[in-house]
């Protein structure tokens, strides 16, 4: 999710999202659904869902009464409507800052790595606060950009060394914890909590991990103004950083942080 201003990133194709962050988004995200400890038979709303990888998880694994998810990328929607596992949410195209949903329509109100692509997060967080019940959970995780847990870092960190500047959400520093938290208190959200959430993936072999990785808007942008023989050096620089088993998989970390509190009243 993101705005259309450059040079921020966008995602408009459910499928090469899903075959370069959709592990990664599983991955995380039943470690978080694991922590919200969330009851059956509530209703969820999934700001910034993406392809649906995250609503099909709560779909599957926590047998909500409904699920709404909206983002602004109708292909990526389209993708997410084509996900068996997913058949009963309800998806819509929209703003984060500018839910279209009337107040106190939800239970539960999640934003699963999208925070920071919200140009103006706490009024992302506001419009959470105001469609969740009193009572109801506001949550999010994002990967931990300035802390070097973008599961894209191996490469993104080589082409900033190549002086190759990729592209960013517009609010990076939304995914730090020292940043989450005060979003939340000043929502007047209470019961806050922060957790940390660590999680591994592993490719079958170089070409693999290149292939889901490079895939990416942020990746792919920066390879396109980059010569045959720069695009070489990068992938030896990224290789040469990642540790191969004797059977050459290689197995990658990420981070995300993570965050929930309840709505007053």
């Amino acid at each position: 999710m993101t705005d259309a201003s450059s040079p921020s990133i966008r995602f408009n194709d459910g499928a090469s999202y899903e075959r370069m962050m959709g592990v990664w988004s599983r991955n995380a995200g039943e470690i978080f659904l694991e922590w919200m400890a969330p009851k059956p038979g509530l209703a969820w709303v999934d700001v910034g869902c993406g392809n649906g990888a995250f609503t099909q998880l709560i779909a599957e694994r926590h047998a909500p009464a409904k699920i709404d998810g909206i983002d602004p990328s109708e292909p990526q929607l389209a993708y997410a409507r084509t996900r068996p596992g997913a058949a009963m949410a309800a998806f819509h195209q929209g703003d984060a800052m500018a839910l279209p949903f009337p107040d106190r329509s939800f239970d539960v109100a999640v934003m699963a790595l999208v925070i920071f692509f919200v140009p103006e997060p706490a009024r992302g967080v506001s419009e959470m606060v105001r469609v969740v019940s009193p009572g109801g959970t506001v949550a999010a995780y994002a990967w931990d950009m300035d802390g070097g847990g973008f599961p894209l870092e191996p490469i993104l960190g080589e082409l900033r060394k190549m002086g190759q500047m990729p592209s960013l959400p517009p609010s990076v520093d939304a995914s730090r914890l020292d940043v989450m938290q005060p979003l939340w208190t000043s929502a007047g959200l209470r019961d806050v909590e922060t957790r940390v959430i660590d999680v591994t993936r592993v490719f079958t072999d170089f070409e693999d991990f290149w292939a889901a990785s490079s895939a990416g808007p942020s990746v792919k942008a920066a390879l396109t103004v980059m010569s045959p023989g720069e695009i070489a050096q990068l992938k030896s620089r990224v290789r040469a950083g990642l540790a191969e088993d004797a059977t050459g998989r290689i197995t990658c970390s990420a981070r995300a942080n993570a965050i929930k509190g309840r709505v007053s009243g």
